[in-house]
């Protein structure tokens, strides 16, 4: 934000435009996107609402209603699915005579659905007032969305939920505002209540003056989790991750202390700490702020295209140019950080594949960003809607962000739940804006972040911080960097000395690694179906896909439509798939379906936890099945444990986004490929020969020797242990496409 804007901030309030003393025109809660830093494609437009007469709010329904999961460790007992709850309750509030008053309750399935229930309420009429570009153009909703609705975006139920009637969400009715394009600086007032508009025009004109912002008062802070907790939740994670039940959990750990007020606390943050995707709301009578300096952005929308700028891979700024480029050469150089941002860009890949057509999700770009503290990987990914999506889909895909939850998604917010043992409330959450007309909108990511509650006159806050934690992991050294995380908002809030936080000073620098190339859709790209609706418009002869709750499942559906295919996703752990666990049933679905190709797909734990993985892989190597079969990674276990062989923790460790050299056979998928070839892995369990088996081995890892693929010598059955569709897997797509030119049988 300019000093220009700042400084408008405080004129428009002592005019009476904005703050409790605009009551004519609205309440005195406050709405503001900032971009800070210099103008870039990250950077380029920031604005402040005027005061808002309609407001949404979703809050944490009674134990009744939403019981707490039952108690058990994700990371040891696997996890237990549960159906997402039926409703979403959202109250409407009408700003009235000085106050807030209810005005009617919206009913939701989901948060994607919540979004779409605010059309009827949303005036469809453009501002008269051409804004900048990629800036909202007609009335829109903007505000916080908590972490905690993960209850309504993953079949899981929390064993540690916020407590009845804690807030969830609230968003704010903009109509009117001011923006600042950040490359030219120009602030124009906007809206459809002509008086305030033209009054804020008048201010504008006016000289502006320069403002001074306090410095705050030292207090002193507390911690949810000391080190040594911190970095016991740590060896859990990598326990769980030997186990096999996940490859990367984001845990972390809040600081709390009182502050002066949240306003000044985001004013520091704004002048010594900018980030492009900064943030500042408040609810005047509920006591509730927030006050983010986010560099990330979890989600943009402009209606046709989506794109996410998902941020892994840390290092500290440096105090010299010389010391921030060494910092950042040796992130890029370290295979630890690649492969823990491969994984992510893999995730979030598979999170817009759900939404887009087909092909046409890629990575844009690769850059080290650089903020005033700290220095990240961030990948820039896009992909088109299809047609029957739209932003609000694409928020319901990808909430939370996969940056602060982790690798298998679902099975992550699990384990986040049962190691942090509290409910996250908003931080890494997100705060941003949506038409809900376009689905145009944007979301950043809640990290960076000040949670704010009023007692009486006192304010109190919190900052959360975390990171990452991969096998590789260093629990003391994933301690530090959690604390230099978190020094410039602790530093910001009084809770610490300058001289304590060792806060780095410099603008945002962006340093561009690799330009990614966007492939254009194939002209024969296939559709994907689920079985519901295979089943009810007599689909036949599609690829039948077995999806595990992996995170990567739809980066192999996209893989099969890219080449030409249908697909029908089968979800194997879910109730809709229960009743097929009884050979008759299955085998009359596969008559019906007649796939001309079985896919088993990867997916967390160990086989035993895919009941129906492991059937159709015993079905298959009876000689019962017609179609070619492929396991991978999870479906690779299955087809090796129904073969004989057994399923044990890797004796070399875990290996989760790491591409590694692969030596093969020729008469297997790997028909005319040279030898060795890189393929990712994503594993913590390996197969193990147990004596006589009708599966050999065609692949093995070089240097290790681990089976990295199986193939029988009769019946087209072929298995992978690495990930065909990763972006570190070279010949991948061949791969695939090998396998989907084998003819069935039927």
């Amino acid at each position: 934000m300019s000093d220009r804007l700042m400084a408008l901030a405080e004129q428009l309030a002592e005019a009476d435009l904005t703050g409790k003393g605009a009551f004519r025109y609205g309440s005195p809660d406050r709405v503001m996107l900032v971009s800070g830093g210099p103008a870039s494609h990250l950077a380029q437009w920031s604005m402040m609402a005027g005061p808002p007469s309609f407001r949404v709010s979703i809050r944490q329904p009674s134990r009744s209603d939403l019981p707490r999961g039952e108690p058990h460790s994700p990371l040891h007992d696997g996890i237990q699915l549960t159906p997402m709850p039926d409703v979403l309750l959202a109250e409407v509030e009408e700003w009235k005579h000085g106050s807030w008053y209810h005005r009617v309750t919206l009913r939701a399935k989901h948060l994607g659905d919540m979004m779409e229930k605010l059309k009827p309420l949303t005036n469809q009429d453009t501002f008269q007032q051409l804004l900048p570009e990629n800036c909202p153009q007609r009335p829109f909703w903007s505000g916080a969305l908590a972490y905690d609705l993960v209850q309504w975006t993953q079949p899981i139920r929390l064993q540690h939920p916020p407590d009845e009637g804690a807030l969830l969400a609230v968003l704010w009715y903009v109509d009117n505002g001011v923006v600042e394009e950040c490359k030219t600086g120009t602030i124009t007032a906007f809206g459809q209540d002509v008086a305030w508009v033209e009054a804020c025009k008048a201010t504008l004109e006016q000289p502006w003056k320069a403002i001074t912002i306090p410095e705050a008062k030292l207090g002193r802070e507390s911690t949810t989790h000391t080190d040594e907790t911190h970095e016991e939740n740590i060896r859990r994670i990598q326990q769980g991750i030997v186990a096999g039940q996940v490859y990367q959990v984001n845990i972390g750990k809040h600081w709390q202390g009182d502050i002066d007020h949240p306003y000044r606390v985001f004013q520091r943050l704004t002048q010594h700490n900018p980030a492009p995707f900064s943030a500042y709301v408040e609810a005047e009578d509920l006591g509730f702020a927030l006050a983010s300096s986010s560099p990330e952005s979890l989600l943009a929308c402009d209606g046709t295209t989506v794109r996410t700028s998902p941020i892994k891979g840390t290092c500290p700024r440096g105090n010299s140019p010389e010391e921030s480029e060494a910092f950042r050469t040796a992130m890029l150089e370290s295979e630890k950080e690649r492969a823990e941002h491969r994984m992510l860009v893999d995730l979030m890949r598979n999170d817009l594949t759900r939404v887009c057509e087909p092909g046409t999700v890629g990575v844009d770009r690769f850059d080290v960003e650089v903020y005033t503290n700290v220095q990240h990987l961030v990948s820039h990914i896009s992909g088109r809607l299809r047609p029957d999506a739209s932003g609000q889909s694409a928020i319901q895909a990808v909430f939370p962000g996969g940056s602060i939850t982790g690798c298998p998604r679902t099975m992550v917010c699990a384990a986040i739940d049962a190691v942090e043992q509290m409910p996250r409330s908003f931080w890494t959450g997100s705060v941003g804006w949506m038409d809900v007309h376009t689905g145009a909108s944007s979301w950043n990511i809640l990290i960076r972040t000040l949670e704010a509650k009023r007692i009486g006159r006192r304010w109190s806050g919190s900052i959360g911080a975390g990171g990452g934690i991969t096998i590789g992991s260093e629990p003391t050294k994933e301690v530090e960097e959690a604390a230099w995380k978190a020094a410039a908002l602790r530093l910001a809030a009084g809770w610490i000395t300058a001289e304590q936080s060792n806060v780095s000073k410099g603008g945002l620098e962006l340093y561009p690694i690799e330009q990614g190339v966007q492939r254009a859709p194939s002209t024969s790209t296939g559709s994907v179906f689920t079985l519901e609706q295979a089943l009810q418009s007599r689909e036949v002869g599609c690829i039948l896909f077995i999806e595990n709750l992996d995170s990567f499942s739809y980066n192999i559906v996209n893989a099969v439509t890219e080449l030409g295919h249908d697909v029908v996703v089968m979800l194997a752990r879910s109730a809709v798939s229960a009743p097929y666990l009884d050979p008759v049933n299955l085998h009359n679905l596969l008559e019906r379906l007649q796939p001309s190709h079985l896919i088993l797909g990867p997916g967390p734990g160990t086989p035993l936890d895919a009941a129906l993985t492991v059937a159709l892989a015993h079905h298959a190597l009876a000689g019962q099945l017609e179609m070619p079969v492929l396991g991978i990674c999870l479906g690779h276990q299955a087809l090796a444990l129904a073969d004989g062989y057994s399923v044990e923790p890797s004796p070399f460790g875990p290996v989760h986004g790491s591409p590694v050299a692969v030596e093969h056979v020729q008469d297997s998928l790997f028909s005319g490929m040279d030898s060795p070839v890189m393929l990712t892995r994503y594993n913590s369990l390996v197969i193990k020969d147990g004596g006589s088996h009708a599966l050999n081995v065609c692949a093995h890892e070089v240097g290790t020797g681990l089976p990295m693929g199986l193939v029988h010598p009769t019946l087209p059955i072929h298995s992978l242990q690495v990930h065909p569709e990763s972006v570190g897997s070279e010949l991948g797509m061949l791969l695939m496409q090998q396998f989907l030119q084998i003819q069935s049988d039927g």
